[in-house]
């Protein structure tokens, strides 16, 4: 019994905020007493509604009460401290912060295991078992415990709302059926809820066939990449195989033309030495006849000279210049023409022919949208680096050339028909086939530029050059207040947001091409239905003022 009261002394001085024994206790107004920590905290959070109130009974006060500690619940505390903490009972669980807690506990409340509907609060176990036992309470409505009790309660009378008015579509009691209600479509919240469940039940059916159709439709994208990973790890394996036996057909070639080119080496060097030694004997022999016939020239006895003259002067057959055949020194010349030629051939084949080779753009949808957001544009970004072998002389390019800035000199660019002469032009080096996005800043004094795509045969010289003056490049002329859309010299004025910065959106394969203005939003501008019949090349042209620049963004 003894441990009974100091049990029933603990929970009468705990903090029902902490459920801890009270620290520097204090009382409030209505009576009930906190930690000056706990209760100090409670209030702080509701200062911005003016009214603080009792964390147990919900009274309030206004203004803030000034709180003392209570020296006599302080010296009681620790007078129970010094009796040690009793063993709890294990089968009772106290209410947390997130619990329900018990309606009927007073001091330390335990955990709710239901609520009732009728009765409109919530009990623990021991509290509940007169809901089980006795007869008034059998037609009571048991639910798992809610804090949400007392939306049940109707605010204007007080009763609990057992109606449903279909005409304002809220709960209402029965005084709101025959005042602000009458004449209302109005069913019991029971029948109300029948009918909701069966609906419930339809959306249910219907959410259910959506997952079950998604899920199929995972299966089947799942199936695509599967057969897109083979597919691509087929053409990879057979790529390098045939790349393989076409180096060793290359590497066979070589060996061949070596070898016929050192075996011929051979035969024309024996055939030279052969004749060289030949030529150096019939020398030799006529550096001996002529030394015979000018001792004989030397001879005073006549009869000698005429005996010795006809055996000397008998001379051998030279050797004809005719059968001695001088090559030129560029006698191998003719096979490196023609290993030139056909290095030149191999290099259009996989220069101009690349793209029949090259795997088509794979989409794992039938119809890809554009992208709604500019996140989703950002998944395509592309980046673009600008060819100093397509700048005019007027641009320098820089940033790793991905900044063009238009000069008022021209630039010391070595010459090469890609070139652009007519106007302030430059394309990028890569080709762009695909889904692409790019985005280009503006800056400078005038900040007139021409953001374009192109065909890489676009001419370069010339009035017809000019992006949007032909049908080999579509451009959108930006200036600071306006834009204009060029395509086969027809000019179409755009309405939008002034920018700095243009964004484009490439879908080769359907046909895509849409200019955005960017800034805190992104704004569609003007969009290309169209039949792209080559790959195509980014281009910007800074029109008139020195010192503008335009720079492809860095967008990973």
């Amino acid at each position: 019994m003894a441990q009974k009261g100091v049990q029933l002394d603990r929970e009468t001085f705990s903090c029902s905020i902490c459920l801890d024994l009270l620290k520097d206790p204090v009382t409030i107004p209505c009576g009930h007493s906190y930690c000056m920590k706990c209760i100090t905290g409670f209030w702080d959070g509701e200062d911005e509604k003016k009214i603080h109130s009792c964390p147990q009974c919900r009274q309030s006060f206004n203004p803030r009460p000034v709180l003392l500690k209570s020296t006599m619940l302080a010296a009681l505390v620790e007078e129970l401290k010094k009796t040690g903490p009793p063993p709890a009972p294990a089968d009772l669980c106290y209410a947390g912060a997130e619990d329900v807690a018990c309606d009927v506990c007073t001091g330390r409340k335990l955990r709710a295991c239901k609520s009732c509907l009728v009765c409109l609060a919530s009990y623990c176990d021991k509290h509940l078992q007169p809901h089980y036992e006795l007869p008034v309470f059998k037609k009571h409505k048991l639910v798992e415990p809610s804090k949400k009790l007392q939306e049940n309660i109707c605010s204007r009378h007080d009763e609990v709302m057992k109606l449903f008015c279909r005409t304002d579509q809220q709960c209402i009691c029965s005084l709101c059926s025959v005042e602000e209600h009458k004449g209302h479509d109005t069913v019991s919240a029971a029948a109300e809820r029948t009918e909701r469940q069966r609906e419930l039940e339809g959306s249910r059916q219907n959410i259910q066939q959506r997952i079950q159709d998604g899920e199929k439709e995972v299966k089947l994208l799942q199936q695509e990449v599967e057969a897109v990973n083979g597919s691509a790890d087929k053409a990879v394996v057979d790529s390098e195989k045939m790349f393989t036996e076409l180096i060793r057909l290359m590497e066979k070639r070589s060996s061949d033309v070596k070898q016929q080119v050192r075996s011929q080496q051979k035969r024309e060097v024996s055939r030279v030495k052969e004749l060289q030694e030949k030529l150096e004997q019939e020398i030799s022999e006529l550096k001996r006849r002529d030394a015979e016939l000018k001792l004989l020239s030397h001879t005073e006895d006549h009869n000698q000279f005429l005996h010795s003259y006809p055996s000397l002067s008998a001379l051998s057959e030279p050797t004809h210049s005719s059968s001695i055949n001088i090559r030129p020194l560029s006698y191998f010349e003719d096979v490196t023409a023609a290993l030139s030629a056909v290095r030149d051939k191999l290099q259009d084949v996989l220069r101009e022919e690349w793209t029949n080779v090259s795997p088509t753009e794979v989409d794992v949808l039938l119809s890809a949208a554009e992208p709604a957001t500019r996140a989703g544009f950002l998944t395509y970004s592309q980046e673009i680096t600008l060819d100093p072998n397509t700048a005019h002389t007027l641009l320098v390019l820089s940033e790793g050339g991905r900044k063009a800035t238009l000069m008022g000199q021209h630039q010391s660019y070595s010459s090469h028909p890609d070139r652009f002469t007519g106007y302030s032009q430059v394309l990028s080096r890569e080709s762009l086939t695909g889904r692409c996005y790019w985005e280009v800043e503006r800056r400078g004094r005038g900040r007139e530029v021409e953001v374009a795509v192109a065909y890489k045969n676009i001419i370069r010289a010339g009035d017809e050059s000019s992006f949007g003056h032909n049908d080999k490049s579509w451009a959108l002329f930006c200036n600071q207040h306006s834009y204009t859309f060029r395509y086969n010299r027809i000019d179409t004025p755009i309405s939008g947001p002034p920018s700095s910065r243009v964004g484009v959106y490439l879908d080769h394969r359907a046909g895509i091409l849409s200019f955005y203005s960017i800034s805190e939003t992104m704004t569609l501008l003007h969009r290309v239905h169209t039949t792209f019949t080559q790959p195509l090349h980014a281009g910007v042209w800074i029109c008139y003022n020195y010192g503008d620049t335009a720079e492809f963004c860095k967008l990973k």
